[in-house]
C-alpha cells in the first residue's frame, strides 16, 4: 500500500496537530491527546488509537512496525514532522490517543479495603504530576485525584514523564475537592496530609487500610481547607535547613511507605 507523505507545514492535520500541543480546550473538545515515542506507542491501548503519525525516515527504519495499520497511518517529512513534535529530538513517530474518563469511584481500585489514594491540590510542574502517576503505579496505587487547578495531565510534557502509566493509572479532576475528600472518606479511607505542621513521622502511621495521601501546591503547600480535611498529618523528617520537598518526591517517599507495610503484611 502506498502511503503518501505530507511535505507542507501548512497541511490541514499539522495544523491541527500543533494547535493539540498547545491547547487542552482543543485537546478536550476532541477527547484526544497526543503520545510521542516508539515505547509509548507501542503500549497505546489499540482500542484507543485513534491515528499514528511517522516521520518519513522513522517509517523507512521501522516499517514493519505498521503492517496492516497503513490505513491509520499518515506520514510527514521529517522537517514537517519537526514542526508538529513537542520534543526537541523527536524519535519520529506520535499519535492520537482516546482521553480517558474516570470518577472518583474508580480510584478506589474495585476492592475498598486496598484503596491506596493520592489526592494532589494545584499540582501545577508538568514534571512533577507526571512522575507523581508513574511512582504511583510502581507503588500500587489505585488512582489519582486532582483539583481542577492542577496542570492538565494531557499536557505534552506530563505525558512523556508519566512514561506509558497515564493507560494504567485511573485520575479524576473534581470541581469540589473537599466534596470527593468527604465521600471517599465514606468509603473508609484515611487521610493523611503531608504537612509541616505534622506531629508524626510518615513511618509512624498505618497505611494498611484504605489510605490517601494530600499533597499540596509546590510552592504554597496545602491549602487550611484541604488539610482540615485529613485524620492526620504526617511529616517527612529532615536534615540540615531544608523544610519541605518537591512534592513528586515527598510524594514518592509516602507512596512507598504504604507499599513496604502492604507487603510486610
Amino acid at each position: 500500500m502506498t502511503i503518501p507523505i505530507i511535505s507542507s507545514t501548512s497541511n490541514a492535520q499539522v495544523k491541527q496537530l500543533i494547535q493539540l500541543q498547545k491547547k487542552a480546550k482543543l485537546r478536550a473538545e476532541q477527547d484526544v491527546f497526543i503520545v510521542e515515542g516508539i515505547k509509548m506507542y507501542q503500549e497505546v491501548p489499540q482500542k484507543r488509537l485513534v491515528h499514528t503519525y511517522a516521520s518519513e525516515s522513522f517509517y523507512n527504519k521501522k516499517r514493519e512496525l505498521f503492517d496492516g495499520k497503513e490505513k491509520n497511518l499518515t506520514i510527514f517529512t521529517d522537517r514537517v514532522f519537526e514542526s508538529v513534535s513537542d520534543t526537541k529530538s523527536p524519535q519520529g513517530i506520535l499519535c492520537l490517543v482516546r482521553q480517558y474518563h474516570y470518577s472518583w469511584r474508580d480510584l478506589l481500585g474495585g476492592q475498598g479495603e486496598n484503596a491506596l489514594i493520592m489526592a494532589l491540590e494545584n499540582i501545577q510542574d508538568p514534571g512533577n504530576l507526571g512522575t507523581i502517576l508513574r511512582t504511583a503505579e510502581g507503588a500500587g496505587v489505585t488512582g489519582i485525584l486532582m483539583t481542577e487547578g492542577c496542570v492538565d495531565l494531557y499536557n505534552p510534557k506530563v505525558i512523556r514523564s508519566t512514561m506509558g502509566s497515564v493507560y494504567r493509572m485511573p485520575f479524576c479532576y473534581v470541581s469540589d475537592f473537599g466534596a470527593a475528600i468527604r465521600e471517599l472518606k465514606k468509603e473508609g479511607v484515611k487521610w493523611y496530609a503531608a504537612h509541616l505542621r505534622g506531629s508524626g513521622g510518615h513511618d509512624t502511621m498505618d497505611y494498611t487500610g484504605p489510605s490517601g495521601f494530600l499533597i499540596g501546591n509546590e510552592s504554597k503547600g496545602l491549602s487550611d481547607k484541604t488539610a482540615d480535611l485529613a485524620d492526620a498529618y504526617v511529616r517527612i523528617p529532615m536534615c540540615g535547613q531544608v523544610e519541605s520537598l518537591n512534592a513528586a518526591v515527598a510524594s514518592a517517599i509516602l507512596m512507598y511507605e504504604a507499599n513496604r507495610q502492604r507487603r510486610a503484611k
